[in-house]
């Protein structure tokens, strides 16, 4: 897994951390800025998406601890959720 995978997976644990959600859009954006188009793509769905190395790096940070909202395009904690 490349440093760059890491990192941008520890930037998006630090925002969800930090701001309690975060939204896909808002990250999709942060990456294509600071990262390259390279980590982005589009899915089945025709959904601008993260790549999946990066997604499954995020998800060991946060150990399963967050989940994705699928009707609102976030990720949150899952005790915010589950409420």
């Amino acid at each position: 897994m490349s440093e760059t995978v890491n990192e941008i997976a520890k930037w998006m644990f630090n925002e969800l951390r930090n701001a309690g959600m975060l939204y896909q859009e808002a990250a999709v954006q942060h990456i294509k800025s600071h990262y390259g188009e390279q980590y982005i793509y589009v899915n089945d769905a025709g959904h601008t998406s993260i790549d999946k190395e990066v997604k499954k790096a995020f998800k060991k940070l946060h150990g399963g601890k967050a989940a994705w909202d699928r009707d609102a395009f976030f990720w949150g904690w899952t005790s915010a959720i589950k409420g």
